[in-house]
């Protein structure tokens, strides 16, 4: 077996995984952050359910660590009282980002599981773990009984052969990775790395490596845990693993060997973290900020690469510098090996430990028509603020903050900064809500939405400005208000209206509020050619019904936008009324069905 199916078969009782199969398994570790905790303590205590182990319970409050919107401290308190009530450990404001804190702490070992309501629980494939982002409904389940369906997924093996350049750090071999993959080539693979240095990454790379496994579409990206990283693990937990790796005779679905010695230093443009391109190409571009730090860019070694290149230089004039270390205990052995020191004789700002303006945090976001370059996992449209996100290493970042303009070249500093004036502009989006219909629906109809794109994320879908709505209600009149050329959706779309879209759809984030604000339209189905893994989770557990059809289906029945299509959701059969020609699409599997009939998982 792979890692990934020797993991799931030790935690449902099984000798034995394949691909495909339906498995209900043990979880380790099981978290909610500030941002979803609210609503995973709302379901629980809607649906009359309790807590299966609270000892394997935990929230961590990474998002906000300030507590600095009102929202956000008001769920905080909310989490917390629940916390003592029943006795939840709580990683509060003081500790930082929360998948660091399952790994430094060893809630979750080589070889577990962790899930979380963080789109990058994946990161602890770092470790040869599996964890899995979800949705607030998916997690509450989780937490009353202490495993989740999961569907085993195809495995695929990445050798990267070849030296390492001088140099290429983790985010540019991640980047370099995007750019040969995109965002939808590894879309619902597990995907295990090896070759002739992987086995040299040091834990903090591997963490890099793996916590952008879901900007690849991945399930997660797992490395195979040597001695060097147990020794380390324990040394940090005090608690000892025995490690795993996959069997020689294990099977993949697709191999592919890259040559690790053509990387380059990579920056990602804005908006996509796979539309990626070397920093040369883009030297001298001009920044007005920068951010060092995150889940994948903030651990020591990021750190003091950061220290190496400020000590002797300050920030450009006009651009700030953020850095937010991922984990108290990070932050304080940057303050004893002097780093917050030269940080600040730099002139940047530094911050406590969390998630930061990745996850709309207190310290990052950048305004309108600001650009940023930063260390970052995700620089979707309006993901770290309004103005433009380039995703870099934390030496670009650091250099880029040096010069005032992107650059990796340390001897490429003085140049005379000039800033444009370019104003602001904000505006007013139509707002609409209506209360979606709880009728359970075999067969629908409706006017077609034919919007013809791939990787439409969470952030265009919902953006995390409103993660702190809680009443679904609320949540309609936001659909799709940062999508490009679809902002008025919710004004104009209509009860049964029905949306068919490309490939990857919700892709990002593990936020809830991307399916339900379509359920708050009255919007009866979604079909796409692929989802996003845990949109299509966050959306089955809904019972919003989404269905999956094979590229050539639109030209099948000569769909156009504004026909009205006839769709049964358990014969997948599909029917274009204007002109009456049908085909068939992937209909509803068993445990879809199930818990559509059942309302949704709860």
């Amino acid at each position: 077996m792979t890692i990934i199916e020797k993991i799931l078969a030790s935690h449902s009782g099984k000798d034995v995984v394949k691909p495909g199969e339906i498995l209900d398994v043990e979880i380790d570790a099981r978290v909610a952050r500030d941002f979803g905790g609210a609503n995973v303590v709302k379901n629980l205590i809607k649906n009359g359910l309790g807590l299966q182990n609270p000892s394997k319970t935990y929230f961590t409050f990474d998002t906000n660590p300030g507590g600095s919107d009102q929202k956000y401290a008001a769920n905080q308190q909310y989490c917390r009282m629940f916390a003592r009530e029943n006795g939840i450990q709580v990683f509060d404001i003081n500790t930082g980002i929360g998948t660091h804190q399952a790994i430094d702490r060893g809630l979750v070992l080589p070889g577990g599981t962790f899930v979380s309501t963080d789109s990058h629980a994946n990161i602890m494939g770092a470790i040869g773990a599996f964890g899995q982002g979800m949705g607030d409904q998916d997690i509450a389940a989780v937490w009353a009984r202490g495993k989740a369906w999961f569907k085993a997924p195809k495995s695929v093996k990445i050798n990267l052969n070849g030296k390492r350049p001088e140099g290429i750090a983790a985010k540019d071999i991640v980047l370099n990775l995007l750019n040969i993959f995109g965002a939808n080539k590894l879309l619902g693979y597990a995907v295990e790395i090896y070759g002739n240095e992987v086995d040299s990454f040091t834990l903090d790379e591997r963490i890099t490596i793996s916590s952008m496994a879901t900007e690849m579409g991945a399930i997660i990206v797992l490395f195979t845990p040597n001695k060097t990283i147990l020794e380390e693990l324990e040394r940090r937990s005090g608690v000892k693993s025995e490690g795993i790796k996959a069997d020689d005779t294990a099977v993949y679905e697709q191999e592919h060997d890259i040559d690790m010695s053509t990387f380059v230093h990579m920056v990602a443009r804005p908006g996509k973290p796979h539309d990626d391109t070397s920093v040369a190409s883009l030297r001298k571009t001009h920044i007005e900020s920068a951010f060092i730090g995150s889940c994948t860019n903030g651990r020591m070694e990021d750190l003091r690469i950061t220290a190496e290149i400020l000590k002797d230089h300050k920030v450009a004039p006009g651009v700030v510098l953020k850095i937010v270390p991922t984990t108290d205990e990070i932050w304080r052995e940057a303050l004893d090996e002097g780093l917050i020191k030269i940080f600040k004789d730099a002139g940047a700002l530094v911050s406590n430990a969390g998630c930061a303006g990745c996850a709309a945090g207190q310290v990052g976001q950048n305004g309108p028509e600001e650009t940023t370059i930063s260390t970052g996992n995700r620089n979707f449209a309006g993901k770290q603020g309004k103005g433009e996100v380039f995703l870099a290493s934390p030496r670009t970042v650091a250099i880029s903050a040096v010069a005032g303009y992107i650059t990796d070249d340390l001897e490429d500093l003085i140049v005379d900064v000039s800033f444009e004036n370019r104003g602001l502009k904000l505006e007013p989006k139509a707002q609409k809500t209506e209360k979606s219909s709880e009728d359970k629906l075999m067969v629908v109809e409706g006017r077609v939405w034919l919007i013809e794109q791939d990787d439409i994320d969470t952030d265009m879908i919902f953006h995390n400005r409103y993660l702190t709505i809680t009443d679904i209600n609320e949540m309609g009149q936001y659909a799709f208000d940062n999508l490009e050329g679809y902002e008025d959706f919710s004004s104009k779309s209509k009860p049964g209206d029905i949306i068919v879209t490309g490939k990857n759809f919700g892709a990002g984030s593990s936020r809830q509020q991307a399916v339900d604000c379509f359920k708050a339209l009255g919007i009866p189905c979604i079909l796409a050619e692929s989802y996003g893994a845990i949109y299509e989770r966050n959306a089955i557990n809904a019972a919003m019904p989404i269905l999956s059809y094979d590229a050539k289906m639109i030209e099948e029945i000569a769909l156009k936008n504004g026909d009205v299509l006839r769709v049964d959701f358990m014969k997948g059969e599909l029917t274009n009324t204007r002109n009456g020609k049908s085909t068939t699409i992937n209909p509803f599997y068993d445990v879809q069905k199930e818990i559509y009939l059942r309302g949704g998982l709860l």
